[in-house]
């Protein structure tokens, strides 16, 4: 494997996903050793030659050889592309590249709503700007991916329930509008990071539900097993509130606007 020798990736050492990456990078020797710097800790030379907000949001290789620096998807494509250039060459064709780039922007923009730190107040803290496409974007995708999968577990509950798509994206979009109306003047400007992190909860809550779909239990252990879920869902809502500096009020309305949901559910059913 050829190592991308003087190169310095500047990844987000508060953001795992971003510290995982960069280090199987240097681990399996697409970078060197050194290959990598941590942005809080970027050396004054590095921080002379990176657009430091642009870095923020798309992950920052700084060519040392002629001091250039590529960003995001194109920072990745050169180390892997160092590596296995018929790989960059076929990412790099249209419209593959133009759907990564999509790809990676989605990810970096929604990174602090996926998995939040405790140290991104501080100026120096590598947060992404707001991106409203991207944010609603994210949104949109858990609805209706935590909707098809909810559809296909609820038919296995001990409650008499039919596998229903429509009814289940309903319930996510009804969450979603209910903490808007009742949190929006609390929340105010974090409002929109708030609900990132509230999907990324409906999120975990969908894929933690996956495994119990691949064979048949009885009936009464997916109701036991649903209810496992949901208590795991709320202490994540508990401590991304934490995170966000916010008092019990949303997990209280969160809590509300579920328990009601499932009474109505139940009560149509019978």
């Amino acid at each position: 494997m050829k190592t991308l020798k003087n190169h310095t990736l500047i990844y987000d050492n508060e953001c795992p996903m971003c510290t995982i990456y960069s280090k199987g990078f240097t681990q399996c020797g697409m970078l060197d050793g050194e290959g990598r710097e941590a942005f809080t800790e970027i050396s004054d030379q590095n921080k002379k030659l990176i657009d430091f907000n642009r870095a923020k949001n798309e992950i920052a290789l700084v060519n040392h050889d002629n001091n250039e620096v590529s960003y995001g998807i194109d920072s990745l494509l050169l180390i892997i592309g160092s590596s296995f250039p018929s790989l960059e060459k076929i990412a790099r064709i249209q419209p593959l590249y133009g759907f990564f780039k999509k790809l990676y922007s989605f990810v970096s923009y929604n990174r602090k709503q996926i998995i939040p730190s405790k140290k991104d107040n501080t100026d120096q803290s590598c947060v992404p700007d707001f991106n409203l496409k991207y944010r609603i974007g994210y949104i949109a995708f858990v609805a209706i991916f935590s909707a098809y999968i909810l559809s296909l577990f609820s038919g296995r509950l001990a409650v008499n329930l039919a596998p229903n798509f429509f009814r289940e994206l309903a319930v996510c979009l009804g969450q979603i509008l209910w903490q808007t109306i009742f949190l929006k003047v609390y929340l105010k400007d974090k409002i929109w990071d708030y609900l990132g992190n509230m999907m990324t909860v409906s999120l975990i809550g969908t894929l933690l539900l996956i495994p119990a779909l691949i064979t048949n239990f009885s009936p009464i252990f997916y109701l036991i097993y649903f209810g496992i879920v949901v208590f795991i869902m709320f202490l994540e809502h508990i401590r991304r509130c934490k995170i966000l500096k916010l008092n019990y009020f949303p997990t209280i309305s969160w809590i509300i606007f579920r328990i009601t949901a499932l009474t109505i559910i139940i009560l149509t059913t019978i």
